[in-house]
C-alpha cells in the first residue's frame, strides 16, 4: 500500500504555536508528499492569518468549527482529509527535520495501523518545560507505564504525537467524548478490533507544553482522574503500576509522619529515589537548574495523578458513580 499522510492538528487560542510547528514542517527533510490540516476548535484567537502565510509553501487546509474538544476536533480533520494515513500532532510540538523520514521507514519496515512517538525538550525550552518533560517521560517516574521500544499491541501512543490509518479512523469511529483520556481509550478499542499498535523512537517530536506548576498540577490530577474510568470500561487493561503514584504519595506522607517520631529509614529511601531522579536528569539534560526543578516537578506529578486515580477509584470503582455525571469536566459535549 502507498502511504499518503496527512497531518491533523486541531488547535484552540494557539496562533503562536502554530507558526512554530508551521515553519518545522518547512524544514522536513525527505520527497515525501504530505498535506497539513489545520482544525480551529471554536478559537477567539484564531490562527487562519498565520496559516495564510504558508499556504503558497505547504500544502495545507484550514477549517474553522465550533468548540467541541480536541478529540473531536481530530475526528473533523480526519474526515477532511485527502491522505490515508493520518498523523495527529498537538499545536504545541516541533518536528525535527528526519520526523517523517524515520516514521515512513518504519511503517514501510513494520507496518501498523497505529503508532506512537515520544516527545523530548528542545534546547530552547524554558528550564520548568525540560524539567516537566523529565518527569513526564523518565523511565523513573510514569514515562514507561504506556509502553516501550518493543511493545506491540501494548504500547499506547499519546496523540501530541499519534499516527493512524484512514481504515483504522474508519473502523474505530475515531476519538470519543473524554478528555483527557481519549487516546488510550482509542487504543484499547483498536486492539479489540484486532489492530496493532508500536512506539517509534525516533518519529519524536519536541512537545513544548507550555505551562504552569499550577496547570501541570491540573493537567496530572485529569490524567489520575481518567485512568480508573479508563480501567472500568476496559477491564482487561488494568495494571498495578496505574496504582504507583497513589501508593507512593501515600508512602512519602508516612515516612515524613514516621521521620517525626523517630523512625527516619522510611524516609531516607525517598531521599535516595530524589537524589537519583536528580543525578539522572542531570545527565539527561545536562543543566543543574533544570534537574534541581524536576525535584518539585515529580512531586507534583505523583501527587496531582496519585490524588486524582484515589478520588476517581472512590467514585467509580467503589461507589459506582456514573462517570459522565460525576465528572463532566472530563467529557466534551459533541455537536
Amino acid at each position: 500500500m502507498q502511504l499518503q499522510y496527512s497531518f491533523i492538528i486541531p488547535v484552540y487560542n494557539r496562533p503562536d504555536e502554530i507558526q512554530e510547528l508551521l515553519q518545522s514542517f518547512e524544514a522536513l527533510k525527505g520527497n515525501i508528499d504530505f498535506e497539513i490540516v489545520i482544525v480551529e476548535d471554536g478559537s477567539t484567537q484564531t490562527s487562519k492569518a498565520v496559516v495564510d502565510t504558508f499556504s503558497n509553501k505547504l500544502n495545507i487546509s484550514y477549517y474553522f468549527k465550533e468548540n467541541s474538544g480536541p478529540g473531536d476536533s481530530r475526528n473533523y480533520g480526519m474526515q477532511q482529509a485527502k491522505g490515508n494515513y493520518f498523523i495527529i500532532l498537538d499545536s504545541d510540538c516541533i518536528l525535527p527535520e528526519n520526523y517523517l523520514l524515520e516514521a515512513d521507514k518504519s511503517l514501510k519496515a513494520n507496518y501498523v495501523d497505529c503508532f506512537g512517538g515520544p516527545d523530548a525538550a528542545h534546547e530552547s525550552f524554558s528550564n520548568l518545560q525540560k524539567a516537566i518533560n523529565f518527569s513526564m517521560t523518565s523511565f523513573i517516574t510514569t514515562g514507561g507505564i504506556r509502553g516501550h521500544k518493543n511493545s506491540v499491541d501494548t504500547f499506547q501512543p499519546r496523540s501530541f504525537n499519534m499516527g493512524l490509518s484512514k481504515k483504522a479512523f474508519q473502523d474505530s469511529k475515531g476519538f470519543g467524548r473524554i478528555h483527557p483520556g481519549e487516546d488510550p481509550d482509542l487504543s484499547i478499542r483498536l486492539w479489540n478490533l484486532g489492530y496493532k499498535t508500536k512506539l517509534i523512537p525516533e518519529a519524536f517530536v519536541y512537545h513544548k507544553r507550555r505551562i504552569s506548576w499550577s496547570n501541570f498540577y491540573k493537567q496530572v490530577n485529569k490524567f489520575g482522574l481518567v485512568r480508573p474510568i479508563l480501567n472500568k470500561w476496559h477491564p482487561s487493561t488494568k495494571k498495578i503500576t496505574y496504582w504507583f503514584p497513589a501508593l507512593f504519595s501515600l508512602g512519602l506522607l508516612i515516612s515524613i509522619l514516621l521521620f517525626l517520631i523517630g523512625f527516619k529509614w522510611f524516609l531516607l529511601g525517598y531521599a535516595c529515589y530524589f537524589a537519583l531522579a536528580f543525578v539522572l536528569a542531570l545527565i539527561t539534560t545536562k543543566n543543574i537548574v533544570v534537574s534541581v526543578l524536576a525535584i518539585p516537578a515529580i512531586l507534583i506529578q505523583f501527587f496531582g495523578y496519585g490524588y486524582g486515580f484515589l478520588k476517581s477509584t472512590l467514585a467509580v470503582s467503589v461507589l459506582n458513580k456514573t462517570p459522565e455525571t460525576h465528572f463532566p469536566k472530563l467529557f466534551f459535549k459533541l455537536k
